[in-house]
């Protein structure tokens, strides 16, 4: 029982690192198109390219995670990019945090709350 346990939440901290892997894709993104003048530039290529990279390693990784957790749950976390991507356009790029970007956030984390803090109707397993 414990290691099913422990198993279960290393699945899905693997979730969230992923999540969190994925919005660094739009990081990659921003950068790249900041070098919009000129696609052939090594600069654009670089951070275009990494967005692929970063892409098929997180496709790699959540294809892993399905087969063992629950698609609900899966699907349920991950609006956590979008709040990765607050996080990351304030210390990158210096955006300014707003009071609805925060209200955002606390509608995600509800709703995740929501659909994977219940029992599951199947089997009535907890994540």
């Amino acid at each position: 029982m414990r290691n099913d346990i422990t198993s279960k939440k290393s699945i899905y901290l693997l979730l969230h690192i992923s999540l969190l892997f994925s919005s660094l894709s739009g990081v990659c993104s921003k950068m790249a198109s900041r070098h919009t003048g000129n696609i052939f530039s090594l600069e654009f290529i670089f951070w275009f390219g990494l967005v692929f990279v970063i892409m098929f390693g997180y496709a790699v990784i959540w294809q892993q995670i399905l087969k063992r957790m629950p698609l609900t749950v899966a699907y349920a976390n991950r609006p956590v990019t979008l709040i990765w991507g607050i996080v990351w356009g304030a210390l990158i790029f210096g955006e300014k945090i707003t009071w609805n970007m925060i209200a955002g956030a606390v509608v995600i984390f509800a709703g995740i709350y929501l659909v994977t803090g219940e029992d599951t109707e199947k089997g009535g397993e907890r994540i």
